[in-house]
């Protein structure tokens, strides 16, 4: 007699925690391993736990990461959750819908039908479980700097360092980069991104894949790097390497208070601009000629 084949499990730990400080936490649950974090709040389609709270939903690779982060959260009451099978591909269906991630620029999900309007671009996007959907603030600030600085992508191949969904690369590729290169240390979300240039007819344009980046050869006139300021700080010389000289480095992942703790790190760059989007901010810069 076969075996069945077990249903995988996906394993998620709740919490609730104020709203000025479910950026700080959000955080927090990234540095504890959480490969992606879900806020829920009485605006979200799926609300809040807790009346007055921001119910954080943290995804993790495996029960014991979830288990072990839970322990350093006790005083925030976590709740350990698993979905099991596939159940969670539908999830996101509840609440993702189309939106403009950046003027011009129009992100949907396959379920979703959307009629672009004059000089709109739409990009389809299956956020998968890699973290990238296009909602978090981290990633609508790059996606507003690249198209901020569209002029400066005609011929270039853009270098995207921790491409997540891979849709910071796509969304360059739209606005006219003539390819990208697209590194990040997980492999589900390399899977994801040539999944998504794929269905966006734009896999002869990207290359995906885990390659560490000091094994990167390529040095672009434009880079993004939306990771975390905590990766951002100690690889800087890694980073600033791979910009050409005069060329654009957009840093997100960043919280406010740890901006200027970031900007020190990359001396060899002028600051052009450094938005905020609710409690994260970006560093637009540009590298000496």
């Amino acid at each position: 007699m076969s075996e069945l084949t077990p249903e995988p499990r996906y394993p998620y730990v709740h919490l609730d925690v104020e709203p000025e400080r479910s950026d700080e936490i959000s955080a927090f649950l990234f540095e504890l391993g959480a490969e992606g974090v879900e806020e829920r709040d009485a605006g979200t389609l799926a609300k809040s736990a807790a009346e007055g709270k921001v119910t954080l939903v943290a995804a993790f690779s495996s029960r014991a990461e979830a288990e072990e982060a839970i322990g350093e959260l006790a005083e925030f009451s976590p709740r350990y959750e698993e979905i099991v099978g596939d159940a969670w591909r539908d999830a996101w269906k509840e609440h993702y819908r189309p939106f403009a991630i950046a003027p011009g620029v129009i992100v949907r999900p396959p379920w979703e039908a959307y009629e672009a309007k004059a000089n709109e671009k739409v990009l389809e996007l299956e956020p998968g479980r890699a973290f990238g959907t296009g909602l978090h603030e981290t990633t609508r600030l790059v996606a507003r700097a690249i198209a901020e600085h569209a002029s400066e992508l005609p011929g270039v191949t853009i270098l995207d360092i921790g491409c997540g969904s891979g849709v910071l690369a796509l969304i360059a590729l739209s606005l006219g980069a003539k390819d990208a290169v697209a590194v990040d240390i997980d492999a589900e979300s390399i899977e994801v991104t040539k999944e998504n240039a794929e269905r966006n007819n734009l896999a002869d344009r990207v290359d995906a894949s885990t390659t560490d980046i000091a094994d990167v050869k390529l040095v672009s006139p434009v880079v993004l790097a939306n990771i975390e300021a905590k990766v951002l700080i100690p690889l800087a010389d890694e980073i600033a390497r791979h910009v050409a000289p005069g060329g654009l480095l957009f840093l997100s992942g960043i919280l406010v208070p740890q901006r200027d703790e970031v900007r020190a790190a990359y001396k060899d760059f002028e600051l052009l601009s450094s938005p905020s989007m609710g409690e994260w901010t970006l560093l637009a810069l540009r590298r000496s000629r």
